[in-house]
């Protein structure tokens, strides 16, 4: 768009040099100068022309063209013909010039300034550093356990219901847990096993608290099927999957299993509560 305008100003500013060339024209065609003749040439020199300036003028005129110094410079023009970007191209410069119209500038370092510059930044840092501090701790607590979770991995079980003999399930962490209050006749069998003969040698004290309370994890350690609780060739638990028997301290006396039943992590909080997990 201001190449457009720049060059219809040249243009008006060259129609505005064009009379002077018709006039000169119009002087050069009322005149009439044979081509050959000494005396054209002694008229010549009386009028006062130089031959060489005089025909090259005449020559212009005669071709349309005006003498050199009527032409129209570009370094006069409020818009120059050549863009900008060209002519800081053509003419680079080590100078920078600043637009002080809309912009204010102050020199680096001005002292008014650099308190307010060192507020943003310390304000920036610290914005920064709290978003990456709030990141971290969202995906550390991504991978912590729920509610749900926390609430089933601990389990209280009241024992004051339960009687000598008897075996309870209970549901702990997706898995039944069986409870067996045992008699002084289950203690004294449990005790009086040969360890070395049993495939997962262990003795019954290492796997109970108190003697009276046998807890187990109910999940056969064969295929994981749950044993049926008071049967078997032991008096313990039976697996009707694979055949696997259980003794009454939970060990593997027959078959395929090639562990004893697993004892879970608990606690008696008082003589009749249990706390599993």
């Amino acid at each position: 768009m201001l190449r457009v305008v720049a060059r219809r100003l040249s243009s008006l500013s060259a129609a505005s040099w064009r009379p002077v060339t018709a006039s000169s024209a119009a002087v050069s065609k009322g005149r009439h100068f044979p081509a050959t003749g000494n005396s054209s040439s002694d008229d010549h020199r009386s009028a006062g022309f130089s031959d060489s300036a005089f025909f090259h003028h005449f020559d212009l005129s005669r071709r349309g063209f005006a003498s050199e110094s009527l032409v129209f410079k570009n370094e006069h023009s409020l818009l120059p013909d050549v863009p900008a970007t060209v002519a800081a191209i053509k003419n680079p410069t080590s100078k920078i010039v600043y637009d002080e119209h809309n912009h204010e500038r102050y020199p680096p370092g001005d002292p008014s300034k650099r308190a307010f510059a060192y507020f943003v930044l310390t304000g920036g840092r610290f914005v920064y550093a709290s978003l990456i501090r709030l990141l971290i701790l969202k995906f550390v607590l991504s991978m912590s356990a729920s509610k749900d979770v926390l609430a089933l991995a601990s389990i209280e079980v009241e024992l004051s219901s339960i009687e000598p003999g008897t075996t309870v399930t209970v549901k702990w962490r997706g898995k039944p847990v069986f409870i067996r209050r045992r008699t002084e006749d289950d203690i004294k069998l449990a005790n009086s096993v040969d360890v070395a003969s049993l495939r997962h040698p262990q003795e019954d004290i290492e796997r109970v608290k108190n003697p009276e309370w046998l807890v187990v994890i109910g999940v056969c350690t064969h295929l994981g099927c749950i044993p049926l609780p008071n049967a078997g060739d032991f008096g313990g638990w039976f697996c009707p999957c694979h055949g696997s028997h259980y003794d009454i301290s939970g060990r593997i006396r027959k078959g395929p299993a090639p562990f004893n039943l697993e004892v879970p992590t608990y606690t008696f909080l008082d003589e009749n509560k249990l706390l599993i997990g």
